[in-house]
C-alpha cells in the first residue's frame, strides 16, 4: 500500500506534459504546422536528440511518481518515487566510502585485524560491490563475462530491430544501411541502440557492481546522476512556463501600442536587466529559506523543503530571464505593426485585442519556439553554476550542480576521485548536446528567413 504525494513541480510538470502533449494532437491535425514539424522530424541530428530528450524527460517523469509506502498503517516519513522502486538496489547498496567504477574494493586504504589479531593496512573489500563472486581473482573476468553476455544481448537486439524495421519499409537491411532515403531510419536505430545499450548496461551490472563508483559516503554515483535529471529538467521547463507569459504580453504590448505603454515597458526590463541576476537569485533564496525555516509545519519532510526551494528557484530565474525575449518581440511587433494586413484590420475597426491574437501571437510564435528550445540548455547549464556557487538548489536535493560542487573538493586528493565530476559532465552533456541539435533543427524548420536562404 502507498499513500501518493504529489509536489508543487510534480504538478507542474505534468501539467506541462498534458499540455505538449495537447499540442502535439492538435498540430497533427493542422496541415502547415504538420508540414513545418516534418522538416524537423527528417532533419537526422534533430530526430536524434529529440530521441534523447524524450529518453530525458521519461526519467525526469518516473522520477516524479512520489508515494509514501504505508507499514503497519501508517505512512512512513520519507517520498520515494517509481525511479526508486525501479533504482532499489542502487539507492539501498551503500557502502562505507569511496570505491571507484567496477571496483570490488574500498578505494581508501583502512586498517582490518587479520584472524590471528594482528592489524593491517588494505584496501577492504566493500559491502555490496563485487561481492558475488566466489573467487575475487576473477574480478576482472568476471565483469568481461558479463559483459559478453549484455552485448550478445544488445547485438541481438539490434539485429531484431533492424530486421524489422527491413520488413517494415519492404527493402533489405544493407538498403537501409546504405541508401540516404533511409537516413532517418538509420538515425532513429542508431540513437535507440545506442541508449538501449546504456539501459542493458545498468540493468546488467546493477546491484552487482558500482558502474559509476561511490561518493564520500558511500552512496552510488550513478544513482545520484539519474536522480539529477529530474532538478535539471524542472529548472529547464518549469523556468521557462514562467518566463513566456512576461515576455510574450509585455513584448507585442511595448511593440503594438508604442508612445507611453513602450517606454513604461522598456523602463521596466532595462532596469531589471541591470540588476546583477545572481545577487537577486542569492536575496531571494535566502528570504525563501527564512520563510521556510519560520513556518515548519508547512513543510513536514525534506523533500517538500527542497521542492518548494526549487519551484521557488524556477520563479526567480523566470523573472530574470524574460527581458531577452521580450526585447525580440517588441521589434517584431513594431515591424508587424506597419504591415498592409495588420493596417487593413485596424482601418476596419477591429479590436486591439483580436488583432494582437490574431494577427501578431500567431506571426511571432516562431521566435517564441525558437527561444525557448534555445534557452533550455542554459537553464540547465544555469542550475548547475548557481549550485556550485551554493544559491542554486537545496544541498539535499539530487543535481548535477551539488554533484560539481562536491567533486571539487575531491579533485584536491590524492590519488584524485574523478568519477563524480565525470558523471555529471557527461549526462548534463548529453542533455545539452541533445537540446540544442533539436533546437537548431526547429530554428531551421520555423525561422522564415532560413527558408529564403534556401
Amino acid at each position: 500500500m502507498i499513500q501518493p504525494v504529489i509536489l508543487w513541480t510534480d504538478g507542474l510538470l505534468f501539467f506541462l506534459s498534458v499540455l505538449i502533449v495537447s499540442l502535439v494532437v492538435w498540430g497533427r491535425r493542422q496541415p502547415q504546422v504538420r508540414a513545418t514539424w516534418s522538416q524537423v522530424l527528417n532533419k537526422p541530428s534533430g530526430m536524434a536528440g529529440l530521441i534523447v530528450l524524450l529518453a530525458y524527460v521519461l526519467v525526469g517523469l518516473s522520477d516524479s511518481l512520489h508515494f509514501r509506502p504505508i507499514q503497519n498503517g501508517q505512512p512512513v516519513q520519507e517520498v520515494q518515487s517509481l525511479l526508486d522502486v525501479l533504482l532499489s538496489p542502487l539507492s539501498e547498496q551503500t557502502e562505507k566510502t569511496y570505491s571507484a567504477p567496477f571496483a570490488n574494493r574500498a578505494f581508501v586504504m583502512e586498517t582490518v585485524l587479520t584472524e590471528e589479531g594482528g592489524q593491517i593496512r588494505t584496501f577492504p573489500l566493500l559491502k555490496y560491490g563485487g561481492q558475488h563472486e566466489t573467487d575475487h581473482g576473477r574480478h576482472d573476468q568476471y565483469i568481461l563475462d558479463i559483459g559478453i553476455r549484455l552485448f550478445l544481448i544488445w547485438a541481438g537486439l539490434a539485429l531484431l530491430t533492424l530486421w524489422g524495421m527491413a520488413r517494415a519499409s519492404g527493402t533489405g537491411v544493407l538498403q537501409i544501411l546504405k541508401h540516404s532515403e533511409y537516413r532517418i531510419a538509420r538515425t532513429v536505430w542508431i540513437t535507440l541502440m545506442g541508449l538501449g545499450a546504456v539501459v542493458i548496461l545498468i540493468s546488467g551490472y546493477m546491484g552487482e557492481y558500482h558502474i559509476l563508483g561511490t561518493d564520500k559516503v558511500g552512496q552510488d554515483v550513478l544513482y545520484q546522476t539519474l536522480k539529477s535529471i529530474r532538478t535539471g529538467l524542472v529548472i529547464g521547463t518549469l523556468t521557462t512556463l514562467i518566463m513566456l507569459p512576461f515576455a510574450i504580453s509585455l513584448g507585442l504590448l511595448a511593440g503594438y501600442f508604442r508612445g507611453w505603454v513602450d517606454d513604461v515597458i522598456q523602463y521596466l526590463y532595462t532596469t531589471l536587466s541591470s540588476i546583477p541576476g545572481v545577487l537577486l537569485i542569492a536575496a531571494s533564496i535566502l528570504v525563501m529559506q527564512a520563510y521556510i525555516a519560520a513556518h515548519p509545519d508547512s513543510f513536514p519532510t525534506l523533500q517538500q523543503r527542497a521542492d518548494m526551494r526549487l519551484l521557488f528557484l524556477c520563479l526567480i530565474l523566470g523573472i530574470t530571464s524574460w527581458t531577452g525575449l521580450c526585447r525580440l518581440l517588441r521589434g517584431e511587433a513594431l515591424k508587424l505593426r506597419q504591415v498592409e494586413y495588420v493596417q487593413v484590420a485596424m482601418a476596419l475597426g477591429s479590436s486591439r485585442v483580436k488583432i494582437l491574437l490574431r494577427h501578431l501571437l500567431p506571426n511571432v510564435l516562431h521566435i517564441v519556439l525558437i527561444t525557448i528550445v534555445l534557452d533550455f540548455s542554459g537553464l540547465v547549464l544555469a542550475e548547475a553554476v548557481l549550485s556550485y556557487v551554493g544559491i542554486g538548489v537545496d544541498p539535499t536535493m539530487y543535481s548535477w550542480g551539488n554533484m560539481i560542487n562536491a567533486a571539487r573538493l575531491e579533485l584536491s586528493r590524492e590519488p584524485v576521485v574523478w568519477w563524480t565530476l565525470v558523471a555529471a559532465f557527461l549526462f548534463m552533456f548529453f542533455l545539452v548536446l541533445s537540446a540544442n541539435l533539436f533546437a537548431d533543427a526547429v530554428r531551421d524548420a520555423f525561422d522564415p528567413r532560413s527558408h529564403r536562404h534556401h
